[in-house]
């Protein structure tokens, strides 16, 4: 029996202390007087009488009721039933408030507080108090309280004739029975009916059940309010431990509403703050850090809008308002989806029906009381579902003398297959469900509902999932149950009060509520107590019983998810394996072994290997052969490699006595257990882990404890699922509880000390597991053991409870006085004596152990510690003896001439690296890797060769290998070794050629000789200077070397370089040299025969004209030598076939050659990065050169490079230019300058060199004389006078549409040329490549649109630049030379791009997404393509201004990048002898070796280079002529194999021929000559054409079969 009310209080208006102009509550009257000594008088019932504070108002309200609730220091909640009605003030009250009367109307008049509007129920200026009767009671009877509250305001406001006191004193001593009616012998037990003396009665129901919560109808107002979705995430929040607020002006609403998300959270308890009314004085609750629920009046909305972690829920608009810093995991599907479905069959019975074409006449709806029950019994149904079998997953760890239970959580999650669930995992781990263990996991006790549910409704909710209807019925019937507990007799006669009159609030009372008699009120109570006295004791009716387990958890996994595609045939060959191997069948053991080590990714052949592993262990001991614990331990590290640190599915559990039972004999003595092979998991450092392990190996012999002698068993066998007939641990539990009580002292002490000594003893048990598997068998590795998951951190990582620990203080102590001499070894030591101590603290304190025992554990650990550090020295000393196991043979490979072995085979594996090649490929087939081998480094190549680790592949070599000069990434990384299944260092390996090596090195291999790799493999990569590479060292026997220089030339003048220069020409001349020819194919004898103008000859003989290219009598005779030699450069060859000038100044020859080569750079003065021959217009002086070019960067001039037969039109190259030049003539204002400077100078020489070069076409040599700069005068040019004879094109696209709309052969097998000129590429496809129709828009400048790209009337030069440096250039008409402002990428994009290429094409790993779409993705990300795209546009489009006639200048970066690219695509499109063999060697050499691209630089060549890495730029260019190819195989006399040729040797270093950054710098080096003297004996080739020549003589490697041939060798 217990109380119905508590306290009774009478709360009224009062002045505030401070004197403010709001009020405060005034206790007037308590009864009793007297706290009861069960339940002290709460604190605050003042705030929570009047939410938003006391105030008077204008007008007698009506009386309002809510029940708030208070939570005491105990967690014991108290119910607040408050009626508040309104009084006249009082003179005194109306003084509080008459000094703040003013603003409180301007506030009604400007929409403030609502109760201060005006009313008429009293004489004007009246104002009225509020005064509250407040009912305490530790039930919950809402309706009661509202009846008993109500009728004493009736008894005053009516004026009946019954006395106040002794309504209250009734009310104080009303006794009603406890919970749990259907115990009770009859109904009138059950059902109790009051009076409290006012010819009143009520009846009062005790719910069946006190554990079921009562819910009334709040739950289906909260849906009604909310809706489906809102409150489903609402529920959610409140499981996942997020703050919810809820709002509305109806204080009863938000009590409702609290009650109701409560209601719906059972089985579990919510355990945070839970405020359903908040008074606004509390309002700072709401930004405490602890998951709260809490109601608050709406009107302070906005004192919420603030808080940015709170999940507000607007009751009365209806809305649930998430913050993005908060992030709701929904339900696991399918229940989230199922449940959402039946909530709204209970919501909306109508909605199955909306579709028939003949609906049932009438829906029977259920009733508000009735759908709130349904709609909770689909929450039960939820619960039962999410924690079906959670039974199984307890930990009985103490029956007496109070159960101590602990929960599985990482076994659940993994046999119900929701590890991954972030919902499922958070409820796991929060406060509510610790509070279900604890309260429910106690296996004798009364049961209710869902105990019933979740141990006997699994099968039919699994059933009738499907179905509907059936789940419909089933959550009707629960709702019987759920309202039948609420209501167990509704046949009994209802309530019947009397209630006072209508708009009896409004008449004027005869008084105010009078003063109680407190000693009558203390008398009646007295007098009922003194009776209760008297009474024997009420004791709560309980019926305990034995709580249903349910299913196991693997026959609802059976049911879900099967064998997880793990066959019979799998573990069949995992027992086979294990048989062979403990039958001494080693060679039929290693045939299976690869086929088991993949079987061993299921889980089921996981826990069948350990299964086949404890049937041949005997006595807690399995003796070993080296080959048998070597095969055993291998397939260990396998099943661990996949475990989780949580160990959820139980292998690592499993394999934890048989890492201590399987071992092997290294000498008399000594003996090494398999636990010192296995170490480098991350589960043996995890807590979580070692505590379920505890906990499940303390109720094993708990179990074993209280089973009778016939049912006992081996303890050490836990691992087993026990039979079906045997009792399990909670049966056994709950029959020893329930003899508890009948056990005498004795044997109730004898009981606890036992399982005290059981808990006592397991854990020095665990304390020497955990140091077998903490502690390492090589000291040296101790950094891998602080590694792995941070044994420092595992304060962090363990979810202890206890906070005052002596583990730390032990294992100080231990530190500094255990006596190690090893630091490293001491430090060891330390970490794992700290770990162990951390757990023994905790699980020993959560089970009881003593504090003598505690203390005792804390002086075991270190000598446990130390004991076995010493057992493992000599282990370790004598595993060190073991003979080596045999391995493959390494396989030596195959090294080039000259090639030398730096490091000799480290043994190491080859892992996969996400290539289907390896893989066996998309069309299956075995996997070539891993591979077991070994790895060299010699003076040109990183090359690995072994054989697979599978047998099954057969005898296959795996040879991978590239050139130490390509490596782009050196990484280092830890992985498992494919055999041993250890931890090993190894190596990540990229090549800019396209190859990975992904290496593990093998545990014989130490982490010195795989640094000393490492430090070799950087010094071969980045040697210090250029002669220490392959390509100079592979022939160092054959060359002088050249003399180191003195410190004094560090700096030499330009006399003293010209004179080495000199010295290197005047070595190398005189020599007869090889002679060049075309290529003859073996199989075709007419293919590329020499051309028929032997005019233009490609080959240089001996016998040169007088007058072309022999030096004259004007040279000097050492220039005269130096000039012999550069006559010979490809440059100078192939001017002379493009009939491109003569090296001869005189003026009787200057008007037939409209160019002339000149020699004023033959010393490298005016350029560095040019050749030392040049075409330049012939009336362009020599010493004027030097002036022009200051205005472009690195001094590159424009210099002509090719000449187009057919139209005449030259091409030219610079560099950028520089802002004194013609652009910045351009871009000057009209500012005369005083003077003229040098730099004027040098911008006047330049005009004249940009008009020498119009001059010198035949379109323009008739107007040469008019449009010429040099009228201008000098101060003019000093003040960058705008030009007004310059226009500008500007070009948003690169390619703007074609200048003549030809048409040309279309698809693969079209055409590069037409018309003697390369035509493929014109007219129509320039209109593509630019994006534009035929009739384009008007351009930016103001020009009217053109068909045909530019105007009509063609300017008879171009300069395309960059758009950035071009950028504000004012055009003009009148000018013949155009600038064509274009967005070029720089080499640090190429860079990037490159890098992202070489990702894609070999990431390294298995990709995420696999297929196709994922590389094309990244090979789109990469914008290598966007890059070539852009090249190609640029190029077509200067070739169609060249056929057009008009001239190009390209004037791009520094002129050795984007300009070289350009330029050599251009020449190749243009003229088909680029196209052949020679003609594609000879492009090379002459764009790209003489014009000085830095291949030295952009290769990263040197430790000077080291820092701007490799940046692909030829290889850039090599993919363009790729793309080319593709689309015209006819047209090429060379192969694609040609080009990849080209593109790998480029960066291997093994030639020396794209090495350094010029000429200039060869002819340093002394390398531009060397290859031209004779060559006694066989040589090594030097360089890659004559590498090229001596391949093709044997075999047609690099000739196309498909190549129409050139229609002519010159374009003449």
């Amino acid at each position: 029996m217990a109380r119905l009310a508590d306290y009774f209080v009478l709360v009224a208006f009062g002045p505030h202390p401070r004197g403010s102009g709001e009020g405060q509550g005034q206790i007037l009257q308590r009864f009793p007087e007297k706290d009861w000594e069960d339940n002290p008088f709460p604190q605050g019932i003042e705030l929570f009488c009047q939410p938003s504070g006391w105030q008077l108002c204008p007008e007698r309200n009506p009386p309002t009721f809510f029940v708030a609730v208070l939570t005491d220091i105990n967690s014991e909640r108290h119910y607040c039933a408050c009626l508040t009605f309104w009084e006249p003030a009082e003179p005194t009250q109306e003084a509080v408030c008459s000094e703040d009367a003013a603003g409180r109307e301007e506030e009604a008049v400007e929409g403030g507080s609502g109760r201060l509007s005006p009313g008429t129920s009293g004489p004007p200026g009246q104002l009225f108090a509020p005064k509250t009767l407040v009912l305490v009671s530790r039930l919950d009877h809402v309706e009661v309280f509202r009846n008993s509250l109500g009728l004493i305001y009736t008894i005053h406001v009516e004026g009946l004739n019954v006395g106040l006191e002794t309504v209250v004193g009734n009310l104080l001593t009303c006794i009603i029975p406890l919970a749990g009616g259907s115990q009770l012998d009859s109904v009138e037990d059950g059902v109790r009916t009051i009076s409290l003396g006012a010819g009143d009665r009520q009846v009062i129901q005790t719910p069946l059940t006190d554990s079921l919560p009562i819910s009334r109808c709040s739950v289906a107002l909260l849906f009604r309010q909310l809706g489906i979705t809102n409150v489903l995430s609402l529920f959610c929040a409140a499981l996942t431990e997020h703050k919810v607020l809820f709002l509305s002006r109806s204080y009863q609403r938000l009590s409702d509403a609290c009650r109701g998300l409560l209601a719906l959270l059972f089985p579990l308890r919510y355990s945070f703050t839970y405020v359903p009314i908040l008074p606004a004085q509390l309002l700072e609750v709401l930004s405490t850090p602890t998951p709260f629920i809490i109601g608050v009046n709406a009107a302070f909305q906005a004192e919420t809008q603030e808080l940015l972690d709170v999940i507000v829920a607007d009751l009365d608009g209806g809305t649930v308002t998430v913050p993005e810093c908060v992030q709701i995991p929904p339900l696991p599907e399918p229940l989230q989806s199922q449940t959402h479905s039946v909530l709204s069959m209970v919501l909306d019975p109508e909605l199955e029906l909306a579709d028939l074409a003949f609906p049932p006449p009438t829906t029977s709806s259920s009733s508000l009381k009735m759908q709130d029950k349904e709609l909770r019994a689909v929450f039960l149904r939820l619960f039962a579902q999410l924690l079906q079998g959670y039974r199984w997953c307890l930990h009985m760890v103490r029956i007496h003398p109070e159960p101590v239970i602990r929960f599985h959580k990482a076994a659940f999650l993994g046999q119900r297959g929701l590890v991954e669930d972030d919902f499922l995992m958070k409820v796991l781990e929060g406060m509510a469900f610790a509070g279900f263990v604890s309260e429910r996991g106690v296996p004798y006790r009364p049961t209710d509902l869902f105990d019933e549910l979740v141990a006997h409704e699994v099968a039919r909710m699994r059933a009738d999932e499907s179905h509907p209807q059936r789940v419909l019925r089933h959550v009707k019937e629960l709702a019987e149950q759920l309202y039948k507990n609420e209501n167990p007799y509704p046949a009994v006669a209802m309530h019947k009060v009397q209630r006072p009159g209508e708009a009896s609030h409004l008449r004027r009372a005869p008084r105010p509520f009078p003063r109680l008699d407190e000693g009558m009120v203390q008398w009646i109570v007295d007098q009922a107590t003194a009776k209760m006295q008297g009474a024997p004791p009420a004791v709560k009716a309980e019926r305990r019983t034995t709580v249903p387990s349910g299913p196991p958890m693997t026959a609802i996994l059976e049911r879900s998810s099967g064998l997880h595609g793990n066959s019979a045939r799998r573990l069949e060959v995992v027992r086979n394996c294990i048989s062979y191997v403990f039958e001494g069948k080693m060679l039929e053991a290693k045939k299976l072994l690869p086929a088991v080590l993949r079987a061993l990714k299921g889980r089921a052949a996981r826990g069948c290997l350990a299964q086949e592993l404890h049937l041949h262990v005997q006595q807690n001991r399995a003796v070993l052969d080296d080959q048998q614990f070597e095969f055993v331990v291998r397939m260990m590290n396998c099943c661990l490699q996949d475990c989780t640190s949580l160990d959820e599915h139980g292998i690592a559990a499993s394999l934890l006595p048989l890492v201590t039972a399987f071992c092997r004999k290294l000498s008399p003595g000594v003996t090494q257990f398999a636990y010192s092979c296995v170490q480098e998991h991350v589960v043996w450092s995890t807590p979580q882990f070692w505590e379920a392990m505890f906990y499940g190996d303390v109720q094993t012999h708990i179990r074993a404890l209280y089973l009778e002698p016939a049912e006992d068993r081996d303890p050490s066998q836990g691992w087993e699922e026990p039979a079906e007939e045997e009792r399990s641990a909670l049966d056994v539990a709950s029959e020893q509880r329930r003899l508890w009580p009948t056990l005498s002292r004795e044997k109730q002490q004898e009981l606890v000390q036992k399982e005290e000594s059981t808990v006592f003893s397991q854990a020095i048990h665990y304390a020497n597991r955990m140091s077998y598997l903490l502690l390492p068998l090589d000291s040296s590795k101790s950094r891998l053991l602080r590694e792995r998951a941070g044994l420092g951190d595992l304060e962090s990582a363990s979810n202890s409870l206890v906070t005052s620990s002596m583990a730390g203080s032990v294992a100080e102590s231990y530190d500094t006085e255990s006596g190690f001499e090893d630091a490293e070894t001491c430090d060891v030591a330390g970490a794992v004596v700290r770990f162990i101590n951390r757990f023994v603290d905790k699980v020993c304190t959560e089970s009881g152990v003593t504090s003598d025992h505690l203390k005792g554990l804390h002086v075991m650990v270190p000598d446990i510690v130390q004991m076995h550090i010493e057992t493992l020295e000599a282990v370790y000393r004598e595993s060190k003896r073991l003979p080596p196991i045999q391995k493959p043979k390494l396989l030596r490979p195959h090294l080039l001439p000259g090639e030398e072995c730096v490091l000799d085979g480290l043994r190491v594996y080859l892992l996969p690296d996400g290539r289907e090649e390896g893989a066996g490929g998309s069309g299956g087939g075995p996997a070539v890797l891993p591979a077991e081998g070994a790895v060299f480094l010699t003076t040109y190549r990183v090359i690995f060769t072994g054989m697979p680790t599978d047998p099954l592949v057969g005898e296959q070599v795996v040879v991978r290998s590239f050139p130490v000069a390509a490596l782009t990434k050196e990484k280092r990384i830890s992985v498992l070794t494919p055999v041993e299944q250890i931890t090993q260092d190894g190596l990540h390996l990229r090549s800019c050629t396209f190859q990975l090596l992904k290496m593990a090195f093998d545990e014989e291999v130490g982490s010195e000789k795989a640094e000393l790799f490492r430090k070799q493999l950087h010094k071969l990569r980045y040697p210090l200077d250029i002669r220490s590479t392959f390509a100079f060292t592979l022939g160092a026997g054959h060359t002088p070397s050249r003399p180191p220089r003195a410190a004094k030339d560090k700096g030499p003048s330009l006399r003293t370089l010209s004179r080495n220069l000199v010295k290197n020409a005047k070595r190398t001349m005189g020599r007869p040299h090889i002679t060049r020819k075309k290529y003859n194919p073996p199989s075709y004898e007419h293919r590329g025969q020499p051309p028929e103008d032997q005019e233009d000859e490609i080959s240089v003989s001996e016998e040169l004209e007088p007058g072309t290219l022999t030096p004259t009598s004007a040279l000097k005779p050492s220039d005269r030598m130096t000039m012999s030699s550069l006559v010979e450069r490809a440059c100078c060859r192939d001017y002379q076939r493009l009939g491109l000038g003569t090296l001869s100044s005189s003026l009787s020859r200057a008007k037939s050659e409209p160019f002339r080569i000149s020699s004023v750079n033959r010393m490298y003065a005016i350029c560095r990065s040019y050749p030392g021959l040049l075409i330049v217009p012939q009336s362009v002086q020599d010493n004027a050169l030097q002036r022009v070019s200051r205005c472009y960067r690195q001094n590159r001039f424009p210099v002509v490079c090719w000449r187009s037969g057919r139209s005449r039109a030259v091409l030219l190259r610079s560099g950028g230019l520089h802002g004194k030049g013609v652009v910045g003539l351009f871009k000057a204002q009209n500012a005369p300058s005083p003077g003229q400077s040098q730099a004027d100078s040098s911008s006047l020489e330049q005009e004249k060199y940009l008009q020498a070069v119009v001059s010198s076409m035949p379109r323009y040599a008739d107007t040469s004389g008019r449009n010429t700069l040099s009228g201008f005068s000098s101060a003019h040019m000093g003040g960058h006078v705008p030009s007004p004879r310059a226009r500008v094109t500007t070009l948003s696209n690169p390619m703007a549409a074609s200048a003549s709309r030809r048409t040309a052969p279309r698809g693969k097998w079209g055409s590069v040329r037409a018309s003697g000129r390369s035509g493929g590429l014109g007219g129509d496809v320039g209109s593509r490549l630019a994006g534009r129709d035929m009739l384009g828009p008007p351009q930016a400048n103001g020009a009217p649109p053109d068909p045909g790209f530019l105007r009509p009337h063609r300017a008879a030069l171009y300069i395309i630049g960059d758009k950035a440096q071009l950028k504000g250039v004012r055009p003009d008409p009148l000018q013949q030379w155009e600038l064509v402002p274009i967005e070029v990428f720089e080499a640090r994009q190429v860079k990037t791009s490159f890098k992202k290429l070489l990702k894609a094409c070999v990431p390294g790993c298995q990709a995420l997404e696999s297929g196709p779409t994922s590389f094309l993705r990244s090979l789109e990300d990469s914008e290598w393509l966007t890059q070539i795209h852009k090249l190609l546009q640029v190029s077509v489009l200067v070739v169609e201004l060249l056929d057009s006639g008009s001239s190009v200048l390209v004037s791009l970066e520094d002129g050795w990048d984007i300009t070289t690219q350009v330029v050599s695509l251009v020449q190749l499109l243009s003229d088909p002898f680029y196209r052949t063999l020679e003609g594609f060697r000879l492009l090379v050499e002459k764009e790209w070796l003489s014009f000085g691209h830095r291949f030295s630089h952009r290769g990263a060549h040197t430790l000077a280079g080291q820092s701007s890495g490799f940046t692909p730029v030829f290889l850039q260019f090599l993919d363009c002529v790729h793309q080319v190819h593709l689309q015209f195989p006819m047209e090429f006399e060379f192969s694609p194999f040609y080009l990849k040729f080209l593109g790998y040797h480029h960066v291997s270093r093994r030639f020396r021929t794209f090495l350094l950054d010029s000429d200039y710098e060869r002819i340093e080096q002394g390398l531009l000559y060397e290859e031209k003297g004779e060559r006694k004996g066989p040589q090594v080739c030097r360089s890659v054409w004559e590498y090229v020549d001596r391949l093709s003589k044997r075999t047609p490697v690099f000739y196309n079969y498909m190549s129409c041939g050139p229609t002519a060798t010159c374009p003449t």
